[in-house]
Protein backbone atom coordinates (compact mmCIF):
# COMPACT_ATOMS: atom_id res chain seq x y z
CA UNK A 1 0.00 0.00 0.00
CA UNK A 2 1.36 3.43 -0.98
CA UNK A 3 0.92 6.83 0.58
CA UNK A 4 -2.42 7.32 -1.19
CA UNK A 5 -3.83 4.20 0.44
CA UNK A 6 -2.92 5.43 3.90
CA UNK A 7 -4.06 8.99 3.22
CA UNK A 8 -7.51 7.85 2.08
CA UNK A 9 -8.37 6.92 5.64
CA UNK A 10 -9.80 9.51 8.03
CA UNK A 11 -6.96 11.53 9.60
CA UNK A 12 -7.97 11.04 13.21
CA UNK A 13 -10.81 8.57 13.24
CA UNK A 14 -12.68 8.33 16.47
CA UNK A 15 -11.61 5.27 18.42
CA UNK A 16 -13.79 4.02 21.30
CA UNK A 17 -12.16 4.12 24.70
CA UNK A 18 -12.56 1.95 27.75
CA UNK A 19 -12.00 3.32 31.24
CA UNK A 20 -9.54 0.85 32.73
CA UNK A 21 -8.00 1.53 36.10
CA UNK A 22 -9.32 5.08 35.82
CA UNK A 23 -7.54 5.80 32.52
CA UNK A 24 -9.10 6.17 29.03
CA UNK A 25 -7.63 3.30 27.02
CA UNK A 26 -8.03 3.13 23.24
CA UNK A 27 -9.95 0.08 22.06
CA UNK A 28 -7.78 -0.56 19.04
CA UNK A 29 -5.81 -3.49 17.69
CA UNK A 30 -2.17 -3.64 16.63
CA UNK A 31 -2.52 -3.19 12.87
CA UNK A 32 -5.11 -0.43 13.17
CA UNK A 33 -2.91 1.35 15.73
CA UNK A 34 0.07 1.15 13.38
CA UNK A 35 -1.93 2.41 10.39
CA UNK A 36 -3.30 5.29 12.47
CA UNK A 37 0.21 6.44 13.46
CA UNK A 38 1.42 6.28 9.86
CA UNK A 39 -1.66 8.11 8.58
CA UNK A 40 -1.43 10.79 11.25
CA UNK A 41 2.27 11.40 10.60
CA UNK A 42 1.68 11.75 6.86
CA UNK A 43 -1.20 14.18 7.32
CA UNK A 44 0.93 16.35 9.61
CA UNK A 45 3.66 17.05 7.06
CA UNK A 46 4.13 20.74 6.37
CA UNK A 47 1.45 21.87 8.81
CA UNK A 48 3.55 22.96 11.80
CA UNK A 49 0.86 21.62 14.11
CA UNK A 50 1.13 20.12 17.58
CA UNK A 51 2.28 16.48 17.37
CA UNK A 52 -0.20 13.70 17.95
CA UNK A 53 0.82 12.32 21.34
CA UNK A 54 0.46 8.58 21.90
CA UNK A 55 1.46 6.88 25.14
CA UNK A 56 0.81 3.53 26.82
CA UNK A 57 -0.39 2.09 30.11
CA UNK A 58 0.38 -1.11 32.00
CA UNK A 59 0.14 -2.09 35.65
CA UNK A 60 3.06 0.11 36.66
CA UNK A 61 1.53 3.14 34.91
CA UNK A 62 -1.90 2.56 36.46
CA UNK A 63 -0.39 2.30 39.94
CA UNK A 64 1.80 5.37 39.46
CA UNK A 65 -1.15 7.38 38.14
CA UNK A 66 -3.00 6.46 41.33
CA UNK A 67 -0.12 7.52 43.58
CA UNK A 68 1.01 10.63 41.68
CA UNK A 69 -1.64 13.17 40.66
CA UNK A 70 0.78 15.19 38.52
CA UNK A 71 1.77 12.08 36.54
CA UNK A 72 -1.90 11.24 36.06
CA UNK A 73 -2.48 14.70 34.61
CA UNK A 74 0.48 14.22 32.27
CA UNK A 75 -1.05 10.99 31.01
CA UNK A 76 -4.44 12.56 30.46
CA UNK A 77 -2.88 15.17 28.15
CA UNK A 78 -2.06 12.41 25.65
CA UNK A 79 -4.24 12.06 22.56
CA UNK A 80 -4.18 8.29 22.93
CA UNK A 81 -3.29 5.65 25.53
CA UNK A 82 -2.60 2.10 24.34
CA UNK A 83 -3.05 -0.99 26.50
CA UNK A 84 0.54 -2.24 26.87
CA UNK A 85 -0.35 -4.86 29.46
CA UNK A 86 -2.04 -8.20 28.77
CA UNK A 87 -3.80 -8.28 32.18
CA UNK A 88 -5.55 -5.04 31.15
CA UNK A 89 -6.78 -6.68 27.95
CA UNK A 90 -7.98 -9.83 29.72
CA UNK A 91 -9.73 -7.97 32.54
CA UNK A 92 -11.37 -5.50 30.15
CA UNK A 93 -13.57 -8.38 28.95
CA UNK A 94 -15.16 -8.54 32.39
CA UNK A 95 -15.02 -5.00 33.77
CA UNK A 96 -15.67 -2.77 30.75
CA UNK A 97 -18.45 -2.16 28.26
CA UNK A 98 -15.76 -1.76 25.61
CA UNK A 99 -13.27 -4.64 25.83
CA UNK A 100 -9.81 -3.92 24.41
CA UNK A 101 -9.37 -6.18 21.36
CA UNK A 102 -5.69 -6.92 21.91
CA UNK A 103 -2.53 -5.75 23.58
CA UNK A 104 -0.68 -3.01 21.75
CA UNK A 105 2.78 -3.50 23.20
CA UNK A 106 5.21 -0.84 22.00
CA UNK A 107 7.86 -3.54 21.47
CA UNK A 108 5.57 -5.08 18.83
CA UNK A 109 3.99 -1.85 17.58
CA UNK A 110 7.34 -0.41 16.47
CA UNK A 111 7.76 -3.33 14.04
CA UNK A 112 4.23 -3.02 12.65
CA UNK A 113 4.81 0.72 12.13
CA UNK A 114 8.27 0.17 10.61
CA UNK A 115 6.89 -2.22 7.99
CA UNK A 116 4.40 0.42 6.87
CA UNK A 117 6.96 3.24 7.20
CA UNK A 118 9.21 1.53 4.66
CA UNK A 119 6.41 1.73 2.08
CA UNK A 120 5.42 5.32 2.83
CA UNK A 121 8.82 6.97 3.49
CA UNK A 122 7.83 7.82 7.07
CA UNK A 123 10.90 8.72 9.12
CA UNK A 124 11.80 7.76 12.70
CA UNK A 125 13.83 9.39 15.45
CA UNK A 126 14.91 7.34 18.49
CA UNK A 127 15.48 9.33 21.69
CA UNK A 128 16.58 7.36 24.74
CA UNK A 129 18.68 4.53 26.10
CA UNK A 130 22.40 4.52 26.74
CA UNK A 131 24.65 5.56 23.83
CA UNK A 132 25.40 1.91 23.01
CA UNK A 133 21.79 0.75 23.38
CA UNK A 134 20.52 3.58 21.18
CA UNK A 135 23.13 2.91 18.51
CA UNK A 136 22.40 -0.82 18.43
CA UNK A 137 18.63 -0.26 18.40
CA UNK A 138 18.91 1.94 15.33
CA UNK A 139 21.34 -0.47 13.63
CA UNK A 140 19.12 -3.49 14.26
CA UNK A 141 16.02 -1.70 12.94
CA UNK A 142 17.88 -0.64 9.81
CA UNK A 143 19.04 -4.21 9.32
CA UNK A 144 15.48 -5.52 9.67
CA UNK A 145 13.94 -2.74 7.58
CA UNK A 146 16.55 -1.59 5.01
CA UNK A 147 14.28 1.09 3.53
CA UNK A 148 13.31 2.57 6.92
CA UNK A 149 14.47 6.17 7.09
CA UNK A 150 15.94 7.61 10.30
CA UNK A 151 15.91 11.38 10.62
CA UNK A 152 18.23 11.00 13.60
CA UNK A 153 18.78 9.45 17.00
CA UNK A 154 20.11 10.46 20.39
CA UNK A 155 20.76 8.64 23.67
CA UNK A 156 18.75 9.56 26.73
CA UNK A 157 21.53 10.52 29.11
CA UNK A 158 21.36 14.28 29.11
CA UNK A 159 20.81 16.99 31.69
CA UNK A 160 17.93 19.43 31.88
CA UNK A 161 20.40 22.09 30.80
CA UNK A 162 20.99 20.19 27.54
CA UNK A 163 17.32 19.50 26.92
CA UNK A 164 16.48 22.72 25.04
CA UNK A 165 19.23 22.15 22.47
CA UNK A 166 18.18 18.53 21.95
CA UNK A 167 14.55 19.54 21.45
CA UNK A 168 15.61 22.27 19.00
CA UNK A 169 17.67 19.78 16.99
CA UNK A 170 14.81 17.27 16.81
CA UNK A 171 12.39 20.03 15.83
CA UNK A 172 14.67 21.10 12.98
CA UNK A 173 15.05 17.51 11.73
CA UNK A 174 11.24 17.06 11.74
CA UNK A 175 10.99 13.26 11.98
CA UNK A 176 7.55 11.93 11.16
CA UNK A 177 7.49 9.78 14.32
CA UNK A 178 9.54 10.53 17.43
CA UNK A 179 9.94 7.48 19.67
CA UNK A 180 10.91 8.56 23.21
CA UNK A 181 12.32 5.88 25.55
CA UNK A 182 13.26 7.70 28.74
CA UNK A 183 11.25 5.50 31.10
CA UNK A 184 8.09 6.20 33.10
CA UNK A 185 7.36 8.91 34.25
CA UNK A 186 10.28 10.86 32.77
CA UNK A 187 9.22 10.48 29.14
CA UNK A 188 5.68 11.72 29.82
CA UNK A 189 7.08 14.72 31.70
CA UNK A 190 9.49 15.38 28.81
CA UNK A 191 6.59 15.44 26.36
CA UNK A 192 4.53 17.68 28.62
CA UNK A 193 7.38 20.21 28.81
CA UNK A 194 8.28 20.19 25.14
CA UNK A 195 5.33 19.22 22.93
CA UNK A 196 4.63 22.78 21.84
CA UNK A 197 8.30 23.18 20.87
CA UNK A 198 8.07 20.08 18.69
CA UNK A 199 5.48 21.39 16.26
CA UNK A 200 5.98 20.00 12.78
CA UNK A 201 6.63 16.48 14.04
CA UNK A 202 3.75 14.18 13.17
CA UNK A 203 3.63 11.76 16.09
CA UNK A 204 5.29 11.41 19.48
CA UNK A 205 5.19 7.89 20.89
CA UNK A 206 6.48 7.27 24.39
CA UNK A 207 8.25 3.93 24.44
CA UNK A 208 9.46 2.94 27.92
CA UNK A 209 12.23 0.34 27.66
CA UNK A 210 11.72 -0.23 23.92
CA UNK A 211 15.34 0.41 22.93
CA UNK A 212 16.65 -2.15 25.44
CA UNK A 213 14.65 -4.78 23.55
CA UNK A 214 15.47 -3.53 20.05
CA UNK A 215 19.18 -3.43 20.88
CA UNK A 216 19.18 -7.01 22.15
CA UNK A 217 20.03 -6.00 25.71
CA UNK A 218 16.75 -7.45 27.01
CA UNK A 219 14.79 -10.42 25.69
CA UNK A 220 11.03 -10.85 25.37
CA UNK A 221 9.11 -13.48 27.28
CA UNK A 222 7.97 -16.60 25.42
CA UNK A 223 4.76 -15.99 23.48
CA UNK A 224 2.67 -18.15 25.81
CA UNK A 225 3.72 -16.03 28.79
CA UNK A 226 2.91 -12.83 26.88
CA UNK A 227 -0.54 -14.17 25.96
CA UNK A 228 -1.21 -15.26 29.55
CA UNK A 229 -0.30 -11.84 30.94
CA UNK A 230 2.84 -13.18 32.61
CA UNK A 231 5.54 -11.19 30.84
CA UNK A 232 6.07 -9.23 34.06
CA UNK A 233 7.01 -12.52 35.77
CA UNK A 234 9.55 -13.31 33.05
CA UNK A 235 11.07 -9.84 33.35
CA UNK A 236 11.22 -10.19 37.13
CA UNK A 237 13.24 -13.38 36.76
CA UNK A 238 15.72 -11.60 34.46
CA UNK A 239 15.97 -8.40 36.53
CA UNK A 240 14.92 -9.49 40.00
CA UNK A 241 16.91 -6.85 41.89
CA UNK A 242 15.34 -4.00 39.93
CA UNK A 243 11.84 -5.30 39.31
CA UNK A 244 10.80 -7.59 42.17
CA UNK A 245 10.09 -4.78 44.61
CA UNK A 246 8.41 -2.65 41.94
CA UNK A 247 5.98 -5.37 40.89
CA UNK A 248 5.17 -6.40 44.45
CA UNK A 249 4.21 -2.79 45.09
CA UNK A 250 2.46 -1.89 41.84
CA UNK A 251 0.64 -5.12 40.87
CA UNK A 252 -1.83 -5.14 43.80
CA UNK A 253 -2.63 -1.44 43.27
CA UNK A 254 -3.10 -1.95 39.53
CA UNK A 255 -5.38 -4.96 40.06
CA UNK A 256 -7.49 -3.04 42.58
CA UNK A 257 -7.76 -0.07 40.19
CA UNK A 258 -8.69 -2.34 37.26
CA UNK A 259 -11.39 -4.14 39.23
CA UNK A 260 -13.03 -1.11 40.81
CA UNK A 261 -12.15 1.87 38.58
CA UNK A 262 -13.16 0.53 35.18
CA UNK A 263 -16.26 0.83 33.07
Amino acid sequence: MGIEGFMSRQHRSEVPTAILGGLPISCIGMQDAARALIETSLNARGRHQRPFYSTSANGQVIALAHDDASFRQSLLKADQIHADGMPMVLLSRFVSKHPVPERVATTDLVHAVAEMAERTNVSFYFLGGTPDVNRRAVANMQRLYPRLRFAGSRHGYFSRGEEADIVKEISELKPDILWIGLGVPYEQKFVERNIEKLRGIGVIKTSGGLFDFLSGKNSRAPKWMQNAGLEWLYRTKLESKRLFGRYMKTNPVALWRLLFFSQ
